[in-house]
């Protein structure tokens, strides 16, 4: 019997490993799958005047949560929306990785709790982050900036990490050369890494941030979210928070901001505020979207609105042509020097296109009968135009 008993305890021990390696093999990649789907489709219409426009861009994108997931970014991904061979396909120059470090179950646009379960610790032990990871926001935030530096040592025909401006323009100049090298650049979704000392921003700076949102979901040292529990403004620490990011050349942004903490920022600051992803509230009245005259307080400091691709913020089509639309929407409100583009791709959206068919994007804009000039500020010169105002 006690023979049996052993041999029992083996069998379920096996068992018991095999489910493990199963769940922490398959279940992440699971999760993203249904997390970041691209709706099926056929190939939308690229003209040959949008193809060779495109080919001409700097292409630039303010917000990617593609650290957030375990897939190798330097290899072509068969879901998710972004990696570096289809940044090289969509002729992508500068990419914002962001980092999220921390995200409330059940998160909604209306109100969250920071008290809330963290989905983001649940994500982080499946995916077998360090166990440094598991309780530390900040940590978070390290990790996925030591993933994006070895993604590039992987790549480095394919990914340079800029954190200066003369980074950023030997970039530029090397693409112009033939290269197809992108530009990624670090941020941080939510100043809550910083674990409430300012001392960390050195920390984060340091590993290559160099965008500061200052909130997400919910409420947090720094002050309200716009999905928190009410329109909180910006706290004593906050506001230290956001006189060392203009010290220091960091590039403040106000998504998921309240609208009270994005009324602070813009009484106590001169310098060009980002909205890196989101919509037109025009366009798509929801509280998600900022109202289009808090908008252009925004775009009168010389900063810009990323406009993004998922269903929430666009009210209606979310292909090419729908986004287009969105983006002439913007125009009118706000004007041509202050839309650029903010995907949120792999932010735990659904969208109808990922990063390797915006050459579709620009055929829809030139169909909106916007001009090559106007095209060429949207796609990236804008964004282009804010990150030389601000890096060092």
């Amino acid at each position: 019997m006690l023979r049996f008993i052993k041999r029992l305890l083996a069998v379920v021990l096996v068992w018991i490993i095999v489910g493990a390696v199963g769940f922490f093999t398959f279940a992440p990649a699971y999760v993203e799958k249904s997390r970041n789907n691209v709706i099926a489709h056929t190939p939308y219409p690229v003209s040959d005047a949008g193809a060779a426009l495109h080919a001409d861009l700097i292409i630039g994108d303010w917000h990617a949560d593609s650290l957030l997931w375990n897939r190798d970014l330097t290899e072509r991904g068969s879901y998710g929306q972004v990696d570096l061979p289809r940044l090289t396909e969509g002729n992508v120059a500068v990419q914002m990785f962001t980092a999220v470090t921390k995200s409330p179950a059940g998160q909604n646009y209306d109100e969250n709790s920071g008290d809330a379960l963290d989905n983001i610790t649940l994500l982080a032990i499946g995916q077998l982050w360090p166990p440094r990871t598991w309780n530390s926001l900040l940590e978070r935030a390290l990790y996925q900036s030591e993933k994006l530096h070895a993604f590039a040592e992987a790549a480095p025909d394919q990914l340079y990490i800029v954190t200066t401006k003369a980074e950023l323009d030997a970039v530029i100049a090397e693409r112009a050369t033939g290269s197809q090298v992108t530009a990624g650049l670090l941020g941080i979704e939510g100043g809550h890494p910083l674990e409430g000392e300012l001392v960390n921003m050195d920390v984060l700076y340091a590993a290559g941030y160099r965008l500061i949102g200052l909130q997400h979901f919910f409420d947090n040292e720094l002050g309200g979210s716009l999905h928190g529990t009410g329109n909180h403004g910006l706290t004593e620490f906050g506001k230290q928070v956001v006189e060392k990011a203009v010290a220091d050349g960091w590039i403040i942004d106000l998504a998921h901001s309240s609208e009270q903490v994005a009324r602070d920022v813009l009484a106590m600051t001169d310098v060009p505020i980002v909205v890196s992803h989101g919509g037109l509230h025009g366009h798509c009245p929801v509280k998600r979207n900022f109202p289009d005259a808090l908008m252009r307080q925004i775009a009168e400091t010389g900063g810009v609105i990323g406009m993004g691709y998922w269903a929430d913020v666009v009210c209606g089509d979310i292909t090419p042509e729908g986004i287009a639309d969105m983006i002439v929407a913007a125009i009118a409100a706000v004007g041509e020097d202050h839309v650029s583009l903010g995907s949120d791709f792999d932010g735990s959206v659904e969208t109808a296109f990922d990063t390797s068919e915006l050459p579709a994007l620009t055929t829809a804009l030139l169909n909106r009968g916007l001009d090559d000039d106007t095209i060429a500020k949207v796609m990236g010169g804008n964004m282009l135009r804010v990150l030389r105002a601000r890096l060092n």
